[in-house]
């Protein structure tokens, strides 16, 4: 079996276009081929219920949280998710257990003749995919993640009972738009008539967006932060402690969440609105339910790549900081840390605006510059001479694993070492320490 699912990736990654390797020009722009490829397989999609997340960055991590709460109310709880950090099948989950390769293998065989008929990218594949396996395995309820924008994304032919907006910032110009607003109108076209939507970062910008949208579609708009505030009251190396407030009532929770980042403060409170709204759609969610489910979302759900601590001592963390904002967050975490000296083992693809991204790095840190083996990718030396020219100091190395290899070896026991950059490089990174481990 292994063989045969080694070929159906093979085959998945080599026929079909890709954007992760190839970017815009695997872009189909319109949902043709989706709605196609679900109508040959009797529109599983309409087969469960679903709750639909969009916005820059947080999506995934957002995604996780809410799917680790259904499943602890009891519902079966499906999970659609993209890119994969090492595998394939972390994009397909139910109940935290991933898709089986059997599975992949037997769906990609049945269906090639269709796939070959309908011509669709590589995300419109595992999007219809996801739907099939949900709708084949009975699940109660599925948390949907965009792949990029909203309007013409792939997962956009659901029918939500909720949509989720975690946030609006800068990334995908060339697709999505050169103003927040902009942006903010591509996001928001997976809000539905009659559909209630959360927003989990209010913006002045994008603010006139989300209203019209919640006028012409006769929805209600429910901003995250408006509805809780929270405050961290101790972090160790496995939780961080919270207070969670809200404000309209003076109610007061403690929360324990195994989310380490302080960037996902803005996500406990998108989780929290949105287990709330669901709870007035009549789904039986209750916030103890929420908060002891933010205290497992790895264990329930598998999740990792964002402040994931990979070895203590020396520290190693990994965190994904696929673009400006994204890189941001990640930094004001870092900087925080104590060290005697950091490294940092980065690399970025080439659609994303390097220059505004290093300009969040520090300039007292050592980098190792590589690119993940694939065509998008943005090649090391390049990295490195962008990088040169904003003060930073390093060298590059032609993959992640030499890179990392080179970082290992000049990371001393008292130092700290971050690997970020794009979904790849950390992936490479984790594929490179599972061998080294194995």
């Amino acid at each position: 079996m292994d063989q045969q699912y080694k070929e159906t990736l093979d085959y998945l990654y080599a026929q079909l276009p890709m954007f992760s390797k190839y970017g815009k020009s695997a872009i189909k722009n319109s949902l043709d081929n989706i709605i196609a490829l679900c109508n040959a397989l009797d529109n599983p999609q309409q087969k469960f219920k679903s709750v639909h997340i969009a916005g820059t960055n947080g999506k995934g991590s957002t995604s996780h949280m809410l799917a680790a709460v259904l499943q602890q109310a009891g519902y079966k709880t499906g999970l659609y998710t993209s890119p994969h950090i090492t595998d394939f099948r972390e994009r397909l989950k139910i109940d935290g257990r991933m898709v089986s390769k059997e599975w992949v293998t037997s769906f990609t065989q049945q269906h090639k003749e269709l796939f070959e008929q309908i011509q669709p990218s590589f995300f419109e594949v595992t999007v219809a995919m996801a739907f099939a396996w949900f709708a084949e395995q009975g699940c109660d309820i599925a948390v949907i993640e965009t792949g990029l924008g909203g309007r013409l994304d792939s997962t956009n032919i659901i029918q939500p009972v909720l949509s989720v907006i975690t946030n609006i910032s800068y990334d995908h110009m060339d697709l999505l738009g050169d103003t927040l607003a902009k942006i903010a109108e591509e996001k928001a076209g997976i809000i539905k008539k009659g559909v209630p939507f959360v927003i989990g970062q209010r913006d002045k910008e994008t603010e006139q967006v989300f209203f019209e949208h919640s006028i012409h579609k006769q929805c209600s708009a429910f901003y995250a932060d408006a509805q809780w505030a929270l405050v961290r009251t101790g972090k160790d190396a496995s939780y961080q402690y919270l207070k969670a407030v809200k404000p309209a009532t003076k109610e007061m929770f403690d929360l324990k969440a195994d989310l380490l980042g302080d960037y996902q403060l803005h996500n406990f409170k998108t989780v929290l609105t949105s287990v709330e709204v669901l709870h007035t759609l009549g789904w039986n969610l209750k916030l103890e339910d929420a908060l002891s489910a933010l205290s497992q979302v790895k264990q329930r759900t598998g999740f990792g790549g964002r402040w994931e601590i990979i070895q203590a001592k020396p520290l190693i963390i990994a965190d994904v900081g696929h673009n400006q904002a994204g890189v941001q967050e990640v930094m004001k975490q870092w900087n925080q840390l104590s060290a005697k000296h950091k490294h940092i083992v980065v690399g970025f693809v080439k659609d994303k605006d390097i220059n505004a991204a290093l300009d969040q790095f520090p300039k007292d840190n050592s980098y190792y510059y590589c690119n993940a083996q694939l065509p998008r990718a943005l090649p090391a030396e390049e990295l490195h001479r962008a990088a040169a020219g904003k003060g930073l100091q390093g060298q590059h190395y032609n993959s992640v694993a030499a890179a990392f290899a080179a970082a290992l070896e000049a990371t001393g026991p008292e130092d700290a070492l971050l690997i970020t950059g794009s979904f790849f490089i950390v992936g490479e990174a984790k594929e490179y320490w599972e061998e080294l481990h194995s």
